[in-house]
């Protein structure tokens, strides 16, 4: 399973949402409870969002052509940002289901058969969710990420709805049923309103992680000794890839081989270090005041 694309993961989220959207609708009819009622909508999203990021992913591997030079990589952002408006949609669904159960509310059926549906689509969802959480690390997957958050906010519905039914039944206080569907409603709105923060911030070229940032730093302090210097070092993310430019200030009595093969030197080490990287060098003379003109941001 390691070897699989992104594409395939995806896929694999849509299959989840399918199986989970029909063992909670089993939950809800069985039971008529709002709360089962709100986590079979959260489930919908799930599939509108995975037959999204199926999109997203296959138009993010296109290669380059003359509209796009650099790919088309940014596409996951937006399935990122739609996932994360969706989320919104489903908590704002949530609450208007369950506010007229506080105004009127309605007894339970075969709560026990309810909950065991809903528990195993749980662990269905829990367990997916932390496959596309590993392989969207492994495979810089920002939408991939998102898919799975996505699916843990709904594993943490699900677990809420179900401790409100377990309560209700024991209390027989029927009216925690759309109390909890609509606090469960509250708590899934930060996660989307991460994911739309993160996905805007990607789409304005944020730079790579800090932690990256250091590795190529380090990369670079080998080579001072040689009496190299740089600077407007700048980075960014796009989907997968890794954009890096730099330039490099060596003596401008060096030969345009020397200085050709210290470039390709760096650039190799870099896309070694981080592999998926562009990385672009700009070769300047030390001694020319204008070679220190640009800085870096």
């Amino acid at each position: 399973m390691r070897n699989k694309s992104a594409r395939y993961y995806a896929f694999l989220s849509i299959a989840a949402a399918i199986l989970t959207i029909a063992l909670k609708f089993g939950a809800f009819f069985l039971t008529n409870s709002v709360g089962f009622l709100s986590d079979v909508m959260e489930s919908g999203v799930n599939l509108v969002a995975a037959i999204g990021a199926v999109w997203a992913i296959t138009y993010a591997a296109k290669p380059p052509d003359e509209e796009h030079v650099y790919g088309h990589s940014k596409a996951e952002y937006f399935s990122s940002g739609f996932e994360g408006a969706l989320i919104l949609v489903a908590a704002v669904s949530i609450a208007i289901s369950a506010i007229p159960r506080l105004l009127d509310p309605q007894p339970l059926e075969q709560i026990s058969l309810g909950l065991g549906l809903s528990i195993f689509a749980s662990i269905i969802n829990g367990g997916v969710a932390l496959i596309l959480l590993r392989e969207g690390k492994r495979l810089h997957s920002i939408t991939l990420k998102a898919d799975a958050h996505h699916l843990l906010t709904d594993v943490w519905t699900s677990v809420g709805v179900i401790l409100g039914i377990l309560f209700v039944s024991v209390t027989g206080w029927l009216i925690l049923d759309p109390i909890i569907a609509i606090v469960v409603a509250a708590n899934i709105v930060w996660t989307g309103i991460k994911l739309i923060k993160e996905s805007g911030s990607a789409l304005l070229d944020a730079s790579i992680p800090l932690e990256e940032q250091q590795m190529i730093k380090e990369i670079l302090s080998t080579y001072h000794k040689q009496e190299v210097q740089f600077h407007a070092i700048r980075t960014r993310m796009a989907g997968a890839k890794r954009f890096v430019s730099l330039h490099i200030l060596v003596s401008g009595n060096w030969t345009i081989q020397r200085g050709h093969d210290l470039c390709e030197e760096i650039e190799s080490a870099i896309c070694k270090a981080l592999p998926n990287t562009n990385v672009l060098t700009h070769l300047e003379p030390l001694e020319d005041p204008k070679s220190w003109n640009d800085h870096d941001l």
